[in-house]
């Protein structure tokens, strides 16, 4: 039996029957871990958009919310189970403890900016979530910049289907490459971040009369009994 040519019908013939709430569905499957392909679910739903049953704007959106749902439910996986459930059924979704050391030092360092730089990230956007739970990262946050995350993918694949109109399939061969590229964009605006970050506190530490505390502000030169001018 074709498991895969299965699920691919399944996931087309919910999208044409369902519409905008057959997308929700399988996007937020996909974000709680399950073996749906946004490769499929949204190139067709931008062909859809192109013969005109859809709205591409939408169908972003939605997908979006889905996925900022799904993620949702692996988060709360993730904080009320812990570190036992990754580790118990982590393997099913290609998960280690490795890859959970990994995600709470990352968190532990990057906050909220995790969550997302991850969706650009292939296979990891999709199970970031667990370790975000798990780390107990602020969960207004973690809603936000999931969502926020999730619309540059989405686009990226809905208008790839849209621009392909009826070639929309083709996709399928190529997505791994598009994730790498992806991946690539995403790697870099990390690399850009720590450069500017870095450079900015180098310009308050060397700037005359001012140095940083450990919170990153800057703190007010001693006066020595000055005024406030400055001067004795």
């Amino acid at each position: 039996m074709d498991i895969i040519g299965a699920l691919v019908d399944f996931i087309l013939g919910l999208i044409s029957s369902w519409g905008y709430p057959g997308i929700f569905f399988l996007m937020g499957l996909e974000s709680a871990c399950m073996p749906i392909p946004s490769e499929v679910v949204m190139p067709f739903a931008g062909y859809l958009a192109s013969q005109g049953e859809m709205e591409l704007w939408i169908i972003v959106l939605v997908g979006s919310l889905g996925c900022t749902f799904g993620s949702i439910i692996s988060y709360v996986a993730g904080y009320y189970a812990g570190r036992p459930l990754i580790l118990k059924y982590g393997k099913y979704f290609l998960i280690t403890e490795k890859h959970l050391v990994q995600a709470e030092d990352w968190f532990q360092k990057w906050g909220p900016k995790a969550t997302f730089i991850a969706r650009l990230l292939p296979v990891v956007r999709t199970v970031i979530s667990l370790p975000a739970g798990v780390a107990k990262m602020d969960f207004r946050k973690f809603t936000l910049y999931s969502f926020v995350g999730s619309v540059p993918w989405n686009f990226f694949l809905a208008y790839t289907g849209y621009i392909l109109g009826s070639e929309w399939e083709t996709i399928k061969g190529y997505y791994r490459e598009f994730e790498y590229a992806l991946a690539i964009v995403g790697i870099a605006a990390v690399v850009f971040y720590i450069w500017h970050l870095r450079k900015s506190k180098s310009e308050v530490i060397t700037k005359p009369g001012a140095s940083a505390t450990p919170d990153g502000s800057k703190a007010e030169p001693e006066t020595n009994g000055a005024g406030e001018d400055g001067h004795p």
